[in-house]
C-alpha cells in the first residue's frame, strides 16, 4: 500500500506553530515506521512551491525561493517522486465530468487521476471532503495518528477531499 501525501500535510511538516503540524509529522512518522510507502507527485511540489513563496498577508508561508528550494529538495528525499504517467489527462477528464467538478477542486481531482494511473490507493490529507466523491480511493486523515497512534479502518470509496 502507498500513500500520496497531499499538500496540506507537506506544509504542515514545516510551519511547526501550525495547530496540525504535530498531526501531520505522527502521521509520516508511524507511517514510514509501518513500511508505507509515502509519495509524492511533481504537482505536489508546485503546489508546495506556490503556498510557500506567496506572501503570509496573501495566505502563504513567505518563504524566499532558497529556502523553498530546500524544502522541497527535502521532500524529494523523504518521500518517493511518482512521474506523471501518459493517461493522465484522460483520466482527469473523466473525473472531472464523471463527478461535476468545479473550480480548485479540479487540482484535486488531477490528484486522484495520478494516483489511478500510478497505483497508489490512499491519500494522506487534512481536506478528505475533497477526495470522498472518488470510489477509486482511501481517504486517511492524518489527525487519526496523533490520536491512535494507527490509521482507522478505511473502506474503499469513502468520500474524499
Amino acid at each position: 500500500m502507498s500513500h500520496l501525501v497531499d499538500t496540506n500535510v507537506l506544509t504542515r511538516l514545516i510551519v511547526l506553530n501550525d495547530p496540525l503540524s504535530q498531526a501531520a509529522r505522527a502521521a509520516i512518522d508511524q507511517l514510514q515506521q509501518n513500511g508505507t510507502g509515502l509519495v509524492v507527485t511533481p504537482q505536489n511540489l508546485i503546489e508546495f512551491w506556490a503556498v510557500a513563496t506567496r506572501p503570509v498577508e496573501a495566505n502563504g508561508l513567505g518563504l524566499s525561493v532558497e529556502k523553498t528550494g530546500e524544502e522541497v529538495a527535502r521532500f524529494e528525499e523523504m518521500f518517493r517522486l511518482v512521474d506523471e504517467p501518459p493517461g493522465v489527462f484522460r483520466r482527469w477528464r473523466q473525473l472531472i465530468e464523471d463527478h461535476a467538478v468545479k473550480g480548485k477542486q479540479v487540482h484535486d481531482a488531477r490528484l486522484v487521476a495520478i494516483m489511478i494511473e500510478s497505483g497508489i490507493d490512499s491519500i494522506l490529507t487534512f481536506n478528505a471532503d475533497d477526495f470522498h466523491r472518488y470510489p477509486d480511493i482511501t481517504v486517511v486523515d492524518p489527525r487519526v495518528f496523533s490520536v491512535r497512534g494507527t490509521p482507522p479502518d478505511q473502506e474503499q470509496g469513502t468520500p474524499a477531499e
